[in-house]
């Protein structure tokens, strides 16, 4: 993703942009340790968006996504609100066309219903209910989907179709080895972090005054996602239903696939981690799955080596990303 040289202080930390990262090979290796246990294959892309610091095993490897790619549709649905091309408060129509399986609840629903665009994003991130997702992607088109990928720089990371519905065009020769979408541990990572510093403008153009609370809106159903099997594993224990909690996620998986995209508010800094595992031997739907505990380990271990102190669920302004800046600008005027 490629945005402007200057850094952007937000929230009273510097949010250090592209061209002044720091590979932090000591947990790299600690990274290459722990993926080398896994029966399995491991990508990931880590930034400490605090220090710069970056931390990273196959980075660039183009990977199957699963539900992750629902962060590209998130992308998309930012860009659109924010050109008022769709609303959250709009209503949509759930459809017999898009009742799909898998995870989610929509498609077990009685019909005719009508929801907010805004429920059906927070279904599709919260219970990454897949027919709530074919409803975002009707709604906000997959050509634009994906046009909106590529004007953030995004060049590995696509949304092919909607989920457990038949293709419309033609596909991609690849389409096949991926499946819904593809994307790299460093292009999703980039994904979460525009989101969470609110860089929206793909311009690189100045943030609007409304931005901060689109992306606080969008925060607020990653914060509010209810599978913590992954990266969050070993370090939120605490019931975040009731309390709040440090990280915001997405995850994707099938049976040979577990995948975690995370946004962490640290006691020391914010911090983002894309992870993904392919090829695993061990494919059970259950908590112990092998894959989710490795993804544990390894977020565990970025967060002791960049915040000893661990994490901080109320160091970060979740509601509006913006709105540390916006009262410190005013306050210099």
């Amino acid at each position: 993703m490629r945005r402007s040289a200057a850094a952007v202080c937000i929230l009273g930390f510097i949010v250090v942009l592209s061209g002044a990262a720091q590979e932090d090979t000591q947990l790299d290796q600690q990274i290459k340790s722990i993926a080398s246990a896994h029966h399995g294959q491991v990508a990931l892309y880590a930034h400490n968006l605090r220090t710069g610091q970056t931390a990273s095993l196959l980075p660039d490897e183009p990977v199957q996504t699963a539900s992750v790619i629902k962060m590209g549709i998130l992308l998309d649905a930012a860009e659109q609100i924010r050109a008022r091309h769709v609303s959250l408060d709009e209503r949509v129509m759930l459809t017999k066309a898009n009742q799909v399986e898998g995870s989610g609840v929509l498609g077990q629903l009685t019909l005719p219903i009508a929801l907010t665009f805004g429920d059906t994003l927070r279904l599709m991130v919260i219970l990454s209910d897949n027919t709530a997702t074919n409803m975002a992607i009707d709604r906000l088109g997959l050509s634009h989907i994906n046009e909106t990928l590529r004007a953030a720089g995004l060049r590995q990371t696509v949304l092919y179709k909607k989920v457990y519905v038949p293709a419309t065009a033609p596909m991609p020769p690849d389409q096949p080895r991926f499946g819904l979408g593809k994307t790299t541990a460093r292009e999703m990572d980039a994904i979460m972090e525009r989101l969470a510093t609110c860089h929206l403008a793909l311009d690189n153009t100045a943030p609007l005054p409304a931005d901060g609370k689109i992306c606080g809106a969008i925060l607020g159903m990653l914060r509010n996602q209810q599978d913590r099997d992954s990266l969050p594993r070993y370090l939120e224990t605490l019931d975040t239903s009731e309390s709040g909690s440090a990280i915001g996620n997405k995850t994707g998986a099938l049976n040979q696939v577990r995948n975690d995209v995370a946004f962490l508010s640290s006691k020391a800094g914010p911090i983002v981690i894309a992870a993904f595992t392919w090829g695993n031997a061990d494919q059970r739907w259950t908590g112990d799955n092998e894959a989710e505990q490795t993804l544990g380990k390894l977020a565990k271990a970025i967060v002791d080596r960049w915040s000893p102190q661990g994490l901080d669920a109320a160091g970060f302004p979740w509601e509006n990303p913006l709105a540390n800046a916006a009262a410190a600008k005013t306050a210099s005027q």
